[in-house]
Formats: C-alpha cells, structure tokens, sequence
C-alpha cells in the first residue's frame, strides 16, 4: 500500500482542481458577491431567498398547490425553512442544511436620537450584536439598514450608504495625538460601547426658537424622506454595516472580501445547493436560521418551533400522518449539517491554532466535528459513524474537504446551532466554509472553499 494511502493529507483546492472547476468556482463566486451586496441584515436574506425560490418554482406551503413538491415557509421574515419533497416518504428522514441569516453589527438603540451638549452635533446611541471587537467599527464607512413601522402598520424599508450618491455614517475614534491613555488600556476596553455613538448631522435648523436645533433638523429630513417621527424609532430595526460592496481579494483574485461571510457563504451555498439538487431520493431540506450570534434565542432563533413546525407540514402535504410521534421519529431518522463557518488559519496570528488541526484557507470545505470551548463545553460532538459517512459520500463525489477545530483548545471557542437541533435525535455534523478575519466588517474567504461548500452541500443532499 502507498504511502499516501495511509496517511490523511489535505489537498489544495488550486493544484487538485481541474480548469473547467476552478473557472466553475471563479464563476460561482461573482454569484455569491452579488447575493453579499443585497443582503447585509438577515430580512433583506429571507426576501432575496424567496425570491429565488419562487423563480425555481417553489410555492408558500400554506398556499401551494397539493401536487407541489417545493415548498417554502417564512417566520417573521426573518427565518424560512424550505424544502424538496423526495422520492422516500418524509417520515424516512430528511436532510437539512441549516445555516444561520444574521450578523455581528451594531443596531441603533430604541431611542437612538440625542443632540450633543459639547458640539450640538445630532447623533444617534447604538447597541451592538453579537461579538465584535469594538474598535474594529470605528471610523469606518457604515450604512444604515432596517425598517420603521409606523402606528398604522406600514413598513417602511430603510437603506441609507449603499449607493455612490448616498452619504455614510461613522463613529469616529479618538485620534493618536491625544490617546495616551487609550493606548493603556486593554483591547477589550480601548473603546467602550458608550463611545459608539454615530455622527447623524452638524446643520442645525433656521428657526432659532427651536431646542435642540440639529437634532431637530435632522428629524426635519427624516420626516421629508420616510415621513417618520422620533417615537417610530421606538419600534424600528435599524443596523450599521459596513458600506461598500464585496470585492476580489488578492493579487490572484483568489479569495472574496466583504462583510458577512459568517454565515451568508453557508446561506447562499445552501440555497443554490437545494435549488440545483437532482434525484434525491431523501427529503431534501434548508434551515435559514435567525439571532445565532446572540445565542438562537427567540421565534426566529434556532431554539424557536419552526423546523417542526414545517416538518409536520411537509408530511402533512406529503399525505403521512403529521402527529407529534411521527414528526418525532421523522426527526430522530433525520442527517442535518449544521452549515456555519469556521476560522482558517490567520497567517499574522498562527499561534492561536493547532496546524494540524486547523482549517487551512483554500483546503476546501471544512468538517468540525465539534465545536464548544474548554472541555467540548457546549458542544455537540457528531457520532464517529455519521462523521465517516459525511467523508465517505465526500470522497466518493470527489468535494474538496478538510477537517478543522476552532483553535487550540484553551485558548477560546465558540459554539453553532447544531446542538440545538440535535435534541431532536437527528444525526448532526458542523460543516461550513473557513474564514479569515471572522466577525470583523471584511472576512475573507477562498473562491475555492466557496464553491467546495457548494459542492457538499449538494453531495449531502443527493447521496446522504
């Protein structure tokens, strides 16, 4: 036997691909910057999703014709569940894709509007979601997303710094002249989140009888373009993300820059995995899950009912029995990928990871067989038997893939949605893209992982 044939060596995606693959991952990547730069909060996800599903002849399963077979669901327009009805009944088991639609940000806070006693400039107070590193936000180009609900019940959407005309909002930071004492400070408290503040306007109003005259005005323009009043902000989800489009990354355009990667990459390969998908024989289905980053809490979040919730309407569309102890044992022969992202190794900080058990960036999709911190605190651990057959309809489909942790243990962790649906008994693995830089407003990702996720996600859905 050979030598490599022993041995486990990860493979590059570049010196393993043929041409016709890697203009198929160039290809598919210029796809996937466009879907970054139409969804930058998890709403403007679930609308693009629905969209493409409905061009690939999905119907709402509450409307859908009985003969239908792509069937889609949406919760709060912030998290869908979709799937194919395939040729085994659904109480058979399905498989699931489950990524998660939102993002590390930061959200204005529910009365965001205050004018400043020592400039009179009008700002806005924020919040910020999910785990960032605070200083990474300041004094960058951010647009503001989201939407008002007025009191009679109309949505207004609100994009403001996407387009090249448009302005944009920054925080700024303190600079280097007078930060002696922030130099001291630790990264974590370099900048504290009461610092966050955004700059809104610097004209005040002209009636000089006015209070508060730049916060006035600015609620003036405000009011002129949405026809809002303060108290709408009271109800309103609006986000600052960073302004701009993806981009190319690299003298070789080998990689994609852009906010988002954690979890678009695995939202969007999961969508165009189930879209295309031919011949399964197993239910195919994605999970877009809501609020991961702040631990899955919510009706949207990954703790919430709609994964059951749709299961039980898939069977029930699929003429089975939809009771409870069917949707259990439908559940419990069910495979999920819990389809998050990974951390590659960062080549300016290597020492935060184990070489060999690390994501290596252009080594293809990445296996974590579990998350967690410390002691697999908060992990879900997939089987030995599941993970072998996830490697093994991999070989055999010829992805790209390699096996990787979060770090060296100790240092840190994290944790995904996947023990969350592995209550349900369902055989649950992590599976997702390696990511460079993750949780800042510019990750980086490998057009050649990228299209491998793609390719496993279909693999899984057509072979598992």
């Amino acid at each position: 036997m050979k030598i490599q044939d022993l041995t486990y060596q990860k493979s590059n995606f570049w010196k393993i691909a043929t041409e016709t693959e890697q203009k198929k991952a160039f290809k598919f990547a210029d796809e996937y910057k466009m879907f970054l730069n139409e969804c930058k909060t998890a709403r403007e996800t679930i609308t693009l999703a629905e969209e493409v599903l409905k061009k690939n002849g999905f119907q709402n399963i509450e409307t859908a014709k009985s003969d239908c077979k792509k069937l889609y669901a949406i919760y709060r327009r912030k998290s869908l569940v979709a799937a194919v009805i395939g040729d085994e009944p659904v109480s058979k088991g399905i498989n699931i894709v489950a990524p998660h639609v939102d993002t590390p940000r930061v959200d204005l806070k529910q009365s965001p509007l205050y004018e400043d006693k020592n400039t009179g400039m009008a700002m806005l107070r924020t919040h910020y979601y999910g785990g960032i590193k605070k200083y990474q936000w300041m004094s960058m180009p951010l647009a503001l997303h989201g939407v008002v609900v007025k009191n009679n019940g109309e949505l207004i959407n609100i994009t403001i710094g996407e387009e090249d005309g448009d302005p944009i909002f920054i925080m700024p930071d303190l600079l280097p002249h007078l930060a002696a004492d922030q130099y001291k400070k630790n990264v974590s408290e370099a900048v504290k989140a009461a610092n966050m503040n955004v700059i809104l306007s610097t004209i005040p109003c002209k009636d000089e009888k006015v209070k508060e005259a730049f916060k006035h005005h600015a609620l003036m323009l405000l009011n002129e373009k949405y026809g809002i009043r303060e108290a709408d902000f009271l109800s309103a989800e609006l986000e600052l993300v960073p302004a701009g489009k993806a981009r190319d990354a690299g003298l070789d355009k080998s990689m994609v820059a852009g906010y988002g990667h954690d979890d678009r990459v695995c939202s969007f390969t999961a969508l165009e995995a189930l879209i295309n998908t031919q011949n399964n024989k197993k239910t195919s289905m994605v999970f877009f899950a809501d609020k991961e980053e702040i631990g899955s809490e919510g009706n949207t979040g990954a703790k919430g009912i709609q994964v059951i919730d749709f299961v039980a309407d898939l069977l029930k569309a699929n003429k089975e029995e939809y009771n409870s102890y069917n949707v259990r044992k439908t559940m419990i022969n069910t495979q999920i990928i819990s389809a998050d992202v990974n951390a590659a190794i960062n080549p300016n900080f290597p020492q935060v990871h184990e070489k060999d058990n690390a994501v290596v960036m252009g080594n293809g999709v990445s296996i974590t067989k579990f998350t967690g911190a410390r002691g697999k605190a908060g992990a879900n651990d997939a089987n030995a038997e599941f993970t072998a057959k996830i490697m093994d309809i991999f070989n055999k489909d010829k992805v790209n893939w390699q096996f990787g942790a979060l770090g060296q243990v100790d240092v840190g962790g994290g944790g995904t949605i996947a023990k969350l649906l592995a209550i349900y008994g369902s055989e649950v693995i992590d599976c997702g893209t390696g990511v460079v830089g993750m949780h800042s407003p510019c990750e980086l990702v490998s057009k050649g992982d990228l299209y491998s996720t793609f390719k496993a996600y279909k693999t899984f859905f057509e072979k598992a």
